[in-house]
């Protein structure tokens, strides 16, 4: 019988534990052929090693690739071996990350850059390495990894939020990016026990939280039919929608008007501007120019992607 991902190439960053170790092997038993990213090394005895042979012996196609997301020519050098392997990838899961939490009083500046280099420069990395493949064979699934950190922020985890945000913001434009050309992205927020969250939650809490109750929910988003543009969270067995919306909002009156007192009207109609009535989720960024030139009775025509 064929399976959901029958054939297809995945690259997982981070695989050799936790999360991606998860969504490794659930992409396999999917029936992917999966490229096993881990920071350790291909090695025997490396955490990536071990997840590829275990794919292996389970009767799935896996390879262990060694890289570290920081290093361009490492991701590069990465793809290629797939590519050599298997001739495609098809599926590339952004899973690497760290954690250095500190109050933001407390974060050195290198603490924040290195987060920033992992999470968001790391996924950077990985999807230049597979971006101009997927593009000329008409078909990727690409997935960030952000976090309800970033989406809703969370003490002492500045650096962290600050990534994961911007992850959200660097799908949104390459899904319209690569649309044209077949190539689907998204983002997943996972609550799982991991690494990354021991001693952050109880032992009750972390029993409950298996990386494995989160990779289904990857799996929809890499599939033929996945969607694109769209913030999953998953934890636990569950599964939520996150959207990134714009109120109706008000038209504060024209700011060059010097017999006017917009900031005025804006400050005393706080209430209607936040009101989530009617909120919408913009198509593009152009949509917020388009929607406050129409309130203010100007009419402007979106203009095309290059």
């Amino acid at each position: 019988m064929t399976k959901y991902l029958q054939d297809r190439v995945a690259v997982v960053t981070g695989a050799g534990s936790g999360l991606g170790r998860a969504h490794a092997i659930e992409l396999a038993r999917q029936g992917a052929r999966v490229v096993v990213n881990d920071i350790a090394g291909a090695q025997a005895g490396t955490p990536g090693r071990a997840v590829a042979d275990e794919i292996t012996r389970a009767g799935g196609m896996a390879m262990a690739v060694g890289g570290d997301v920081t290093d361009h020519a490492a991701m590069e050098d990465m793809v290629a071996q797939a590519i050599e392997t298997w001739g495609r990838v098809d599926i590339l899961v952004n899973n690497a990350g760290i954690l250095r939490d500190k109050s933001f009083a407390k974060m050195s500046l290198d603490d924040f850059r290195q987060v920033l280099e992992v999470h968001l420069m790391g996924s950077v990395h990985c999807i230049k390495a597979v971006w101009e493949t997927m593009r000329a064979q008409r078909y990727g699934r690409i997935v960030m990894t952000t976090s309800s950190s970033g989406l809703y922020g969370n003490f002492g985890q500045a650096n962290y939020s600050a990534a994961k945000m911007a992850l959200v913001g660097l799908m949104q434009t390459l899904a319209l990016e690569g649309e044209r050309y077949g190539i689907r992205v998204n983002c997943l927020a996972p609550t799982a026990a991991t690494a990354m969250t021991q001693g952050v939650l109880t032992e009750e809490a972390l029993a409950h939280l298996a990386p494995a109750a989160v990779s289904p929910a990857l799996v929809a988003l890499v599939g033929e039919d996945a969607p694109t543009r769209r913030i999953l969270l998953a934890g636990g067995g569950s599964v939520e929608s996150a959207n990134i919306t714009m109120t109706a909002g008000i038209f504060a009156g024209n700011a060059l008007d010097s017999t006017h007192d917009a900031a005025a009207a804006i400050r005393g109609r706080m209430p209607e501007i936040l009101d989530r009535d009617g909120e919408r989720v913009p198509a593009t960024g152009f949509e917020q120019c388009q929607f406050e030139l129409e309130k203010a009775g100007v009419e402007m025509a979106l203009p095309g992607v290059v």
